[in-house]
């Protein structure tokens, strides 16, 4: 599998750091901070992947082209950690349902339907003014943060902005974000792209998780309600059969 190949460590840190021209103590801090997350080897050498390499390059990018300071750098890798597991359980959860699709085509047994509801979360029920009170801003605010993407508000039949709980959260993460631990508007604006990837990538999951089980539901149904192949005459039938007939 691709994502297979670009998890597999297999560069020493000398190879690691010249490949995104680091310094190898740097590597060793970006590790420390949590940044980064080498495999090792049986004699506890470090290893770095090709998504290690990426994680690195994004790094470089973050700090030396967006000027993301390093609060707002481990918040970005966090999130990329976390699509990188996700994507990891979602690969683990579709081979483990073919798995059981192969076993239960010999013992069919009922599955639960899957739930196809709308996350409450994602309803949009807040009027802007109720918004900014929410999060203590200004409801000017949340008309920039939009124009910037870092929020993305549903809207009524007669187009009024409308504020879900998952996006009250979010309003929360970049107060804190700015607030709290200084990261500029670049930092922000990757970090809630990253958060938003990570909601869609869930989502994404789940759904194709649900439509998996439905599948596999759906056969046991099918199975289940097959007719019972006609027993076809064996030779004993066929010799009973003789026998009455030259009575």
């Amino acid at each position: 599998m691709a994502t297979d190949s670009k998890q597999r460590p297999v560069y020493v840190i000398s190879v690691a750091a010249e490949l995104v021209d680091m310094h190898p103590q740097t590597l060793r801090l970006y590790e420390r901070k949590g940044l980064i997350r080498p495999g090792r080897s049986s004699g506890k050498t470090r290893l770095y992947s090709e998504r290690d390499i990426e994680h690195l390059r994004e790094i470089r990018r973050l700090t030396q082209e967006l000027g993301v300071n390093l609060a707002g750098v481990e918040e970005v890798m966090r999130l990329q950690h976390e699509l990188d597991d996700l994507q990891g359980e979602f690969e683990a959860e579709i081979e483990r349902l073919e798995d059981e699709l192969r076993e239960r085509a010999t013992a069919p047994q009922p599955l639960p339907a899957p739930d196809g509801k709308l996350d409450p979360r994602d309803r949009p029920v807040y009027v802007i003014s109720i918004a900014a009170e929410l999060v203590d801003m200004h409801p000017q605010t949340l008309r920039l943060y939009e124009r910037k993407q870092l929020i993305r508000p549903g809207r009524s039949s007669g187009k009024t902005r409308l504020y879900s709980e998952r996006d009250i959260e979010h309003l929360r993460e970049i107060r804190r974000l700015t607030q709290e631990l200084g990261v500029n508007l670049a930092g922000v604006e990757e970090i809630m792209r990253l958060r938003h990837q990570l909601d869609s990538a869930r989502a994404h999951m789940e759904g194709n998780v649900q439509r998996l089980q439905q599948d596999i539901s759906d056969r046991m149904t099918s199975w289940r309600t097959l007719p019972a192949p006609e027993r076809q005459a064996g030779p004993e039938d066929g010799d009973e059969g003789d026998g009455e007939s030259g009575k």
